[in-house]
């Protein structure tokens, strides 16, 4: 059962990387492309997670690639809200 929620989850957040692609590819705003590949990571680290089984000795590297994908998040978040200097 966990096998197939985990695969579900991993599903969700790959559904949720490609919206994000698309409102980056409309809007080429940067913060789009930050979260769509912060999901895709995700849903990458949740699909190994279910396919090998998730030994205790392993799951050290799924959080530090879960903890790398939030980083990816929280920086978006801070260079969205940094202060643009001007052009020219």
């Amino acid at each position: 059962m966990s096998t197939f929620l985990l695969g579900a989850i991993a599903m969700g957040c790959a559904t949720a990387a490609l919206l994000f692609l698309r409102f980056w590819r409309d809007s080429r705003d940067r913060l789009f492309l930050y979260f769509a590949l912060s999901f895709l990571m995700e849903a990458f680290n949740r699909a190994m997670f279910a396919l090998n089984g998730a030994r205790l000795e392993e799951a050290r590297l799924y959080y530090l690639i879960r903890l790398a994908s939030y980083l990816l998040i929280l920086w978006a978040i801070v260079e969205k809200n940094l202060p643009r200097r001007p052009r020219g």
